[in-house]
């Protein structure tokens, strides 16, 4: 649009100094020369901004701040390592995909794909969108890549160009650990306050524990690794003494957890000099 109305001025400003034309044919064919070299130029500058990718990825993921508290986290990075689940959202971010008037001018076509890196040939993941969005469950390497096709008439753009090495992004998901401790002191010290997984737990995909007293009753249950419980049963602290828990969870690398063990509660634990606990962080 733009050389064609550059052209359309500059023809217009001949016809009306340079009349009769008759009298000007070589200065005419002079002045075409140079608005076909324009022309020209201005097509290549604007053949030379094509179509491309920049691709980038999100996380968002689950971890433990300095003292033990569950924490999500969102980040752009080029890599991941960490525990299981976590949510991952892929863009191509294609550009040049217009004229200059914002119009469309080339269609696209995206391919995304996830493979295990040990296998590429084996693809775990085939999606066609602009953006790709995948939750990682499973223990492992990964590789996640995108190719794109831009096609405007007969005028084809790839990315990555040939020759070229596209965006790649790596994601490393850890084997599971799970362990649970045997003792905490629900007295509000600041200390062993509740009861949880200990803080080493990682690429849990599935979990359910359950508290028991002695005669088996059920006090309480909860279905997030990084949940708790405090000691409570109808808002008041349970008596100190021996309780039960059950754990049936479920690691990204397959691994099934079953854990049953003492659980002692001892609100008043510390009081006395010399005492300690083992609470969330110790021997089973």
């Amino acid at each position: 649009m733009i050389v064609r109305r550059i052209m359309l001025n500059f023809a217009a400003k001949l016809k009306k100094d340079f009349i009769p034309m008759q009298e000007n044919t070589r200065y005419l064919r002079f002045a075409w020369s140079i608005v076909v070299l324009m022309a020209s130029l201005l097509g290549l500058q604007a053949q030379t901004s094509q179509p491309k990718c920049t691709p980038t990825a999100t996380f968002t993921y689950t971890a433990l701040d300095s003292e033990g508290h569950p924490e999500v986290k969102t980040e752009e990075l080029e890599s991941f390592s960490g525990s299981a689940p976590v949510q991952a959202q892929f863009k191509a971010n294609p550009s040049g995909l217009d004229d200059e008037d914002g119009a469309p001018l080339y269609s696209a076509r995206y391919e995304w794909k996830i493979y295990d890196q040990t296998s590429p040939s084996v693809v775990m993941v085939h999606r066609f969108e602009e953006d790709l969005e995948y939750t990682f469950d499973r223990s492992g390497s990964y590789v996640v890549e995108v190719t794109a096709t831009f096609v405007h008439d007969s005028d084809t753009v790839f990315y990555p160009e040939e020759g070229e090495d596209g965006t790649r992004f790596m994601v490393t998901i850890q084997e599971s650990v799970l362990e649970m401790p045997n003792a905490f002191s629900p007295n509000n010290d600041g200390t062993n306050d509740v009861y949880r997984a200990k803080p080493t737990h990682q690429s849990i995909v599935s979990f359910r524990a359950t508290i028991f007293n002695r005669w088996g009753q059920r006090l309480y249950s909860w279905d997030d690794v990084n949940g708790s419980w405090d000691g409570k049963v109808h808002g008041k602290v349970v008596p100190d003494g021996v309780y039960f828990v059950n754990v049936v969870a479920k690691g990204a690398d397959g691994h099934e957890y079953r854990i049953r063990k003492d659980v002692n509660v001892l609100t008043r634990l510390g009081q006395n000099e010399g005492e300690s606990t083992t609470g969330t962080g110790g021997e089973e």
